[in-house]
């Protein structure tokens, strides 16, 4: 437990000080573009642990990492102005603009960078995400087996979405607790219109639906000395039915299995596209230290793995980073809304569990996760904010349009709003990461 707290510590300070290194890099060569006078590159608040200086900056690394900064010169309102052209206040504001959206821009090139790096050497998602939306199983008493949808049926249109593909109905159902979604069906030639509304589940409240994709029990080890060896069950099989039931969800026969506790069943096969019929008897073994039932067999992952070339790899990087960012955006408007709970946002002890689960999944996780974090974090710099880089452009906006500075005292205010509303949210993300740790459900 301990070594694990350590772990998703260290972690998450390596991953966040990485991208806010990014995110202060942006404005650093903004500034330094446009003649800005640097005065410090921090990585971390507080006191100054080490650094060096070079011209006007001193670039240093603080004792608080979780953040970072970058002081220029003139950047301040309230501070006495020099006439400096090198001060930040003393540019255009079309040059401010810049420099002030470019943390933001760094981190969205970051997200999109990494996984089009990642995609071009190792491209994995599992296959059943770029198919034809069809139901797999269905979980007892959900949403979705309420309203009657039966393993086997085809999703052909969710929420005026026609023909989606399993991804895309994972996103909407995430984004959606407790509103009626319009669903069409497709069921032996026949197009069911149903309404399917639903509900929150897990220790972010998310959306759920209770149903599974379809993903098919394609048998890709045979344990010798095992009933499934001795029936002559092949690579390649397909299990694709249980005591006459049709199934389309491997891992439903894992729980059948189980549930037969010991006993004969019969089961059917399909191979080289020809239906059969064996009968089995598990037998008890011990798999990992824990006894279970057992015929076997392992089935097919399902995951595509690929390395596609340099013009795919942007492609699909830009399309998951734009799905990404729609569903952020959909996600906070609800919260807005109070159409989705508050308990899906993740602060630092959130994102430090999930850095270190992550870390230990591999490298490839990490890479996606970090990705995905240096998007949000683009997206939440961008907010109008008070003090964040989304209420200075939204500053900079209002004096665009009135031709002139706001004053002083306007912009204090502005300023104190936003420090307020920051420790709140920071208060309140810490108390959700700590009741999502305790309660998770």
């Amino acid at each position: 437990m301990f070594s694990s707290f350590i772990t998703d510590a260290v972690v998450v300070v390596a991953v966040l000080g990485f991208m806010i290194l990014i995110h202060e890099l942006g404005h650093f060569m903004a500034a330094k573009f446009f003649g800005v006078r640097v005065l410090v590159f921090s990585l971390g608040f507080g006191k100054r642990l080490f650094g060096f200086k070079r011209g006007d900056t001193d670039y240093r690394v603080s004792a608080l990492p979780f953040g970072g900064f970058v002081k220029m010169a003139g950047d301040d309102p309230a501070e006495v102005r020099e006439g400096d052209p090198g001060e930040f206040l003393a540019r255009p504001r079309w040059q401010r603009f810049v420099v002030v959206v470019m943390g933001p821009a760094m981190n969205a090139l970051l997200a999109v960078g990494l996984l089009t790096g990642l995609y071009r050497y190792h491209f994995q998602k599992p296959a059943y995400q770029e198919q034809a939306a069809r139901v797999g199983d269905v979980e007892p008493d959900s949403p979705a087996a309420r309203i009657g949808v039966l393993p086997g049926d085809l999703i052909v249109r969710l929420d005026g979405e026609a023909n989606p593909k399993w991804e895309d109905v994972e996103v909407k159902i995430l984004t959606t607790v407790g509103e009626a979604l319009p669903v069409e069906l497709l069921r032996d030639g026949q197009t069911l219109k149903l309404s399917l509304t639903p509900q929150a589940r897990g220790p972010s409240r998310v959306g759920d639906a209770g149903w599974f994709p379809y993903v098919p029990g394609t048998i890709e080890m045979v344990d010798p000395g095992l009933p499934a060896s001795q029936l002559g069950l092949k690579l390649g099989d397909q299990i694709v039915g249980v005591e006459g039931r049709k199934v389309f969800f491997w891992p439903r026969l894992t729980y059948l299995i189980q549930s037969a506790n010991g006993r004969e069943m019969e089961l059917t096969i399909r191979r080289e596209g020809k239906d059969f019929t064996v009968r089995v008897k598990p037998v008890l073994s011990e798999v990992s230290g824990e006894k279970m039932w057992r015929i076997g067999v392992g089935f097919r992952s399902n995951v595509v793995v690929q390395q596609l070339p340099w013009g795919k790899a942007i492609t699909a990087s830009l399309r998951d980073n734009l799905r990404n960012s729609l569903a952020t955006f959909e996600v906070l408007r609800k919260i807005l809304t109070r159409r989705m709970s508050a308990r899906s946002l993740s602060g630092p002890i959130g994102i430090a569990q999930l850095s270190g689960e992550m870390y230990r999944a591999g490298i490839t996780e990490l890479l996606m996760f970090v990705s995905f974090i240096s998007l949000q974090l683009s997206i939440f710099n961008l907010l109008p904010i008070p003090i964040l880089d989304g209420g200075v452009i939204f500053l900079l906006l209002i004096e665009g349009l009135m031709r002139r500075d706001l004053s002083l005292e306007v912009k204090e205010r502005f300023a104190q709003v936003g420090i307020v509303f920051l420790l709140l949210l920071a208060v309140f993300v810490m108390y959700n990461d700590i009741l999502k740790t305790f309660r998770p459900y």
